[in-house]
């Protein structure tokens, strides 16, 4: 795998563009995943929960990302819940209509499920509390860290883990902010819905995931700006996802703005144009790249992690 202005091209990329244009190569389906952009308000403006991915991950290491990950089966267990109903849920997730109502209903909580499961586990903030009006004050303890190590070891699911401490989802804590789909050519390919969510007041970010080797609350615009400096290393839905957050003036702001967000999927395209692979993601252009191929299989032959 190789890097060329900021972004990963694996090695694999140019033999699999070629396979689905010939109709060789059928794509993987995307399996569902969530992730959250967590926030919180400061002096010069509401501040974003990254991670930086560590250096050794086969795929974009060093790059920064937010807390989250693949939805697992049993987020579709019945759990506590608060906030608008689930048909509502589904709806705004573009999983409506659906020739199965109740189908779309299930997909829409395991979504909500994993985004919250996984920013627990990532990052010990938990979206739930005792009732609808109310959040868990701290999750620092021992005992919290014990059933978060074993939510991350799969001993129990999220649905036990919320029922043991008679807890609900709260799912009205969280914005739906946008959605993108890895390329079909790709290998591993996940269908993510990003989510923007307020840090719970008394909580806090822990520097806990083993997929991370940093983490750190910025300002939107100075991330965004470390980027196109080439000094932060983002993909591009973490970019994208975080440029618009720069004009709010507070976390509540922001907020308020989700249900406006068009959700949308965002595609990535490819294709092989003469000697070049052009790069693609309908509506940001900013994202657009033509490369010669023979540099990407130049690049990948002296990179050490290329066959990977």
């Amino acid at each position: 795998m190789t890097t060329t202005n900021g972004q990963w091209f694996p090695s694999t990329w140019p033999d699999r563009i070629r396979a689905l244009a010939g109709g060789a190569l059928t794509p993987v389906p995307p399996r569902r995943a969530a992730t959250v952009l967590l926030l919180r308000d400061s002096a010069a403006g509401p501040q974003v929960h990254m991670l930086r991915r560590r250096a050794s991950m086969a795929f974009a290491g060093g790059a920064y990302a937010y807390p989250g990950g693949g939805v697992d089966p049993r987020d579709e267990r019945p759990v506590g819940w608060a906030g608008p109903p689930l048909e509502a849920w589904a709806e705004r997730l573009g999983l409506l209509p659906d020739s199965d109502p109740a189908g779309a209903r299930l997909t829409a909580q395991a979504i909500l499920c994993a985004a919250v499961r996984e920013t627990f586990e990532e990052s010990g903030v938990l979206l739930a509390g005792p009732d609808a009006e109310s959040v868990v004050a701290d999750t620092t303890g021992d005992e919290w860290e014990a059933d978060r190590q074993a939510l991350v070891g799969r001993e129990f699911s999220f649905a036990e883990f919320l029922a043991r401490r008679d807890l609900v989802l709260r799912s009205d804590l969280l914005g739906p902010w946008a959605r993108w789909i890895t390329p079909e050519f790709e290998e591993r390919r996940y269908d993510t819905w990003f989510f923007l969510a307020a840090l719970p007041e008394g909580q806090r970010t822990r520097d806990v995931s083993g997929e991370a080797d940093r983490t750190a609350w910025l300002l939107p615009r100075d991330a965004a700006s470390g980027y196109d400096r080439g000094e932060l290393l983002m993909m591009p839905p973490t970019i994208a996802t975080l440029r618009p957050l720069a004009r709010y003036e507070s976390v509540a702001v922001a907020h308020a703005d989700c249900g406006a967000r068009d959700l949308t999927p965002v595609l990535a395209r490819a294709e092989l144009v003469g000697d070049e692979i052009v790069l693609s993601w309908p509506g940001h252009d900013e994202f657009t790249r033509r490369i010669p191929r023979q540099a990407v299989q130049d690049a990948t032959a002296d990179d050490p992690r290329g066959a990977e």
